[in-house]
């Protein structure tokens, strides 16, 4: 019996579009999404969901490696684990597949350039943006990074890691990943100054936040 073909996409941001990726792997049986902008694999509580649903004989189509993995090193580890799994990957915009038991040493040698090339970038994008941060420090002009959740939205985060909701589905329902809700509820970082959460929303006084 034939595997499922199934599909993954990460866009950096809720303001980004997915249709492109979509394009790009087609029709699939079923599909998972990350609003995440990089971050560990541990962040992207998509990609999680469409690990532990692959079974052997399945088939992962992503529209790029670097949608798959923001490293050299989780690129291997992912592809390691799940072709050990018995599960078939697919990069349609690099052209390479990677079969369980295949043992094509030019194809690995591709899939470590492409994503060692991809690393680099993202190293000298880092190092550019943290040049320029600092130059603006100098200016006065650097106003701080900003937040990807408002004051209503940490709320609701807060009320929803009272209620006893997994974090990996608060992340998943308000576009953010792991590292930035647990800012959000601890009220460190970026969410310092956000007040703590309102009764109306809580229904109590004062409540313990769970981290």
């Amino acid at each position: 019996m034939p595997g499922q073909i199934v599909g993954y996409v990460r866009v950096s941001s809720t303001s980004q579009n997915l249709d492109r990726q979509l394009a790009a792997i087609g029709d699939v049986e079923e599909l998972f999404t990350d609003h995440v902008s990089g971050g560990s694999r541990q962040d992207r509580a998509g990609l999680a969901d469409a690990v532990r649903h692959l079974r052997r004989g399945d088939t992962l189509r992503v529209s790029s490696m670097d949608r798959l993995a923001r490293s050299l090193v989780d690129l291997e580890q992912l592809v390691d684990e799940l072709t050990g799994r018995g599960v078939t990957i697919e990069f349609v915009k690099e052209r390479l597949t990677f079969a369980p038991g295949s043992d094509d040493p030019f194809a690995t040698f591709q899939r470590q350039l492409i994503g060692a090339v991809a690393e680099l970038e993202r190293s000298l994008i880092r190092e550019r943006q943290r040049e320029g941060i600092e130059l603006a420090k100098q200016r006065g002009a650097y106003k701080g990074r900003a937040r990807k959740l408002d004051d209503d939205q940490v709320q609701l985060a807060r009320k929803m890691a009272v209620a006893g909701e997994p974090k990996a589905k608060i992340a998943r329902d308000l576009g953010c990943s792991r590292r930035v809700l647990h800012d959000a509820i601890a009220g460190i970082g970026a969410y310092a100054s956000t007040p703590r959460p309102r009764p109306e929303l809580t229904g109590a006084q004062e409540v313990e936040l769970p981290l």
